[in-house]
């Protein structure tokens, strides 16, 4: 529970949300949201939307710190970190690094799997310069079906699930629509999980593992954010012993890419002759804050409001770097 005294030392607090992304609707869901709840535990908190007004006008704002509801490009993916890491105004969730690596599916399961990580196989295709033939060799590697993903969008936004040949060049098209590059992934037929994290280094902390049960298994944008068809089971219903294992995976994942303040782990959990196989899909460095959200419901279980972890992620709002107060140009410098 975050008192008074700390609401008060949050100061004047910007929400970021809206922006220019293929997720900007959700956006303004979650920043809404986050808005309201800061503003009912007392916190001056002030909406603003990149999409509208400049950073100039940001700068201008004198934001003691900022809690960023942006998902996607240009707001979780290490742009807008740098400029805020320019600014010297303390920002939620993970540094510009992070960010940037975590928005790229290929990359984050590069590193994951010199951690010794389990990630789904994959092959990485240029938008641009595949042919038909090299697309048709695809599944010949990863098997079918198959997922075809843009690396940079997150959602369910860009994505395409490939069940034969002939479905490959339809999705490649779809898929290379939002990206330069489509990561074509292994597909793991399984129970789809996810796993909330929250603080930073040696103190990072697991909430309760989801388990996601959509209509047949389609857990698209429509499923996730504007329908209730979709099931929700949290805590999973797993044994201890797996929930502890995903769980220190998590948190290991998140670790790995040098996240701090929250994020959210995506999994895939295949059984092969009753042995349970966890597979990383991917990290949400800004995860979703709307109703139908998972971080508010995973910290319901364990106790914490969703207006109490607004503030207990706000908290945590920090900055790569510490500006030097007594830096000045020296010769030869702008």
């Amino acid at each position: 529970m975050i008192s008074q005294d700390q609401i008060k030392a949050f100061g004047r607090v910007g929400v970021l949300f809206g922006g220019r992304s293929a997720e900007r609707e959700v956006s303004m869901m979650s920043g809404n949201g986050v808005l309201q709840a800061l503003r009912s535990k007392g916190v001056d908190a002030h909406p603003f939307d990149p999409a509208e007004r400049s950073l100039g006008e940001l700068q201008a704002e004198q934001f003691d710190r900022v809690f960023i509801a942006l998902h996607g490009r240009y707001g979780e993916d290490g742009t807008l970190q740098g400029a805020l890491e320019q600014m010297g105004l303390p920002y939620t969730g993970p540094g510009v690094m992070s960010s940037s690596i975590a928005m790229d599916k290929v990359m984050t399961k590069r590193i994951w799997l010199s951690h010794g990580l389990p990630t789904p196989r994959f092959l990485t295709l240029d938008a641009q310069a595949t042919t038909r033939e090299q697309l048709r060799l695809v599944p010949d590697t990863l098997g079918l079906p198959l997922m075809l993903k843009a690396p940079h969008e997150g959602s369910t936004i860009g994505i395409a699930k490939v069940n034969g040949y002939s479905d490959m060049q339809e999705g490649f098209d779809l898929c290379a629509r939002y990206d330069k590059v489509v990561l074509a992934e292994e597909f793991i037929r399984g129970r789809e999980l996810t796993v909330p994290v929250l603080g930073t280094g040696s103190a990072a902390r697991a909430l309760p593992v989801i388990e996601i049960r959509a209509p047949e298994g389609n857990y698209d944008y429509q499923n996730k954010y504007f329908t209730d068809d979709t099931k929700y089971l949290c805590p999973a219903p797993l044994d201890e012993e797996l929930t502890r294992h995903l769980q220190n995976l998590a948190v290991q994942a998140f670790n790995a890419l040098g996240c701090r303040g929250w994020s959210r782990v995506d999994f895939m959990l295949r059984e092969v002759d009753g042995k349970a196989e966890p597979y990383l899909l991917e990290i949400n460095t800004s995860p979703g804050m709307t109703g139908h959200s998972l971080v508010p419901m995973a910290a319901k279980a364990v106790g914490m409001s969703y207006e109490d972890l607004c503030c207990e992620i706000l908290q945590m709002a920090a900055l790569d770097m510490t500006p030097s107060k007594d830096w000045t140009p020296q010769a030869g410098q702008s």
